[in-house]
């Protein structure tokens, strides 16, 4: 290998390594080589192929997904509802006994709290006593009645005396016989027994009102004796309520402490049913179409994502939730946006005895079945 130097444009020298040459390979014949392969023409199948096979198939598969789409409408906006009461005092008074914790579970009849009922032992005693002496009143109303009938017959028979009296001393008179003055006596002893009669006959009239117009009644049916049993009545129902139970079987909340002090009609604490559940979803209005009671739902509670209810539509609300707002939307002052309603969706929720324990308020997925599919007609423009 020798170097040859070479001089460039600014004039310096720079080295040029030559190579020695190579011999070339021994010639090949031709009748040993291989025949050389034949070019394929492109594009020929893949153009037609981009062009109308797969705007085709594209089109195929969305009248295939509208076909198939619609049965189905499904919603995240659900929750899982139940039974909630307020438990409230009826009567007023001091909590003295508290009988339940927080989150204990309570059966129907169950006592909750109980309130001071030492006045409304007085109260029940007042009344009772009270029942007793109307019942004592209205027989002795009866008792006088009868004494005022028998003045009444006597007073007839003073008016009889008097006036056969009346009448003898005025034949007595004309036959010159009697005096004037014992006629004047006898004329006033009849007036006097007439008087005596017309005011036994009131007496007695009243007394017959005060027993309601009829002598024989009952005690029992006497509106006074009505009246003070209802007093009674009252009284002990009033007695009754500083007891305080729950109306159904749930879950306490929310418990009272011992010596507060609480007024008729205040809540004191809350009650919620773990039994009877059902799940409330909030729909689109454009999902109802199809939408019908008694239809199969599939419920999925985000608590449990692996877990799925099999629920039935009960019913569908009558309005949309706007229509319950305070304030709801004055459309017809032309300031409108159209927004799509919510109509509330009432999902029955059977929970068997090893389902997971579900609580108020959680969060759900539903999906109902409407058994509604589309045909070929539907794909036709109007």
């Amino acid at each position: 290998m020798s170097e040859i130097r070479k001089i460039g444009a600014e004039g310096r020298v720079a080295p040029v390594t030559e190579f020695p040459q190579q011999t070339s390979a021994p010639p090949v014949s031709a009748a040993l080589l291989p025949p050389p392969a034949a070019k394929k023409p492109r594009g020929r199948f893949t153009r037609p192929l981009l062009l109308f096979g797969v705007p085709l198939l594209v089109v195929l598969f969305s009248c295939y997904a509208y076909l198939h789409a619609g049965r189905y409408v499904d919603t995240n906006n659900a929750y899982v509802k139940a039974d909630k009461a307020i438990i409230a005092a009826e009567v007023t008074g001091k909590i003295v006994e508290v009988a339940v914790k927080e989150n204990d579970h309570v059966d129907s009849g169950q006592l909750l709290f109980r309130l001071d009922d030492t006045p409304y032992k007085f109260a029940l005693d007042r009344a009772e006593a009270a029942l007793a002496q109307t019942s004592q009143d209205i027989a002795a109303t009866k008792l006088q009645y009868r004494q005022a009938l028998a003045e009444i017959e006597l007073a007839q028979n003073n008016v009889a005396y008097a006036r056969v009296t009346y009448d003898r001393q005025v034949g007595l008179v004309e036959r010159k016989i009697g005096s004037i003055s014992d006629l004047d006596d006898a004329k006033h002893a009849l007036d006097t027994a007439q008087k005596q009669q017309e005011l036994a006959s009131q007496r007695a009239a009243k007394i017959l009102v005060d027993l309601n117009g009829n002598a024989d009644v009952a005690v029992e049916a006497h509106p006074r004796y009505q009246q003070a049993k209802s007093d009674r009545d009252q009284a002990a129902l009033d007695l009754e309520r500083t007891k305080v139970v729950a109306p159904f079987s749930g879950i306490a909340s929310k418990k009272p402490e011992i010596g507060t002090y609480v007024e008729r009609g205040s809540p004191v604490m809350s009650l919620v049913s773990d039994g009877d559940m059902w799940i409330e979803a909030n729909f689109k209005e454009t999902d109802l179409t199809y939408l019908r009671p008694n239809q199969s739902v599939e419920v999925r509670v985000d608590t449990y994502p692996g877990f799925e209810w099999r629920g039935t539509v009960q019913s569908v609300s009558e309005a949309t939730g706007s229509e319950f707002a305070l304030l709801p939307a004055q459309n017809a002052t032309g300031n409108w946006v159209k927004v799509v309603q919510r109509v509330a969706v009432r999902i029955t929720l059977p929970h068997g005895a090893d389902d997971p324990p579900l609580r108020s308020g959680m969060s759900a997925t539903v999906t109902v079945d409407t058994g509604h599919t589309r045909g070929i007609r539907d794909l036709l423009p109007g």
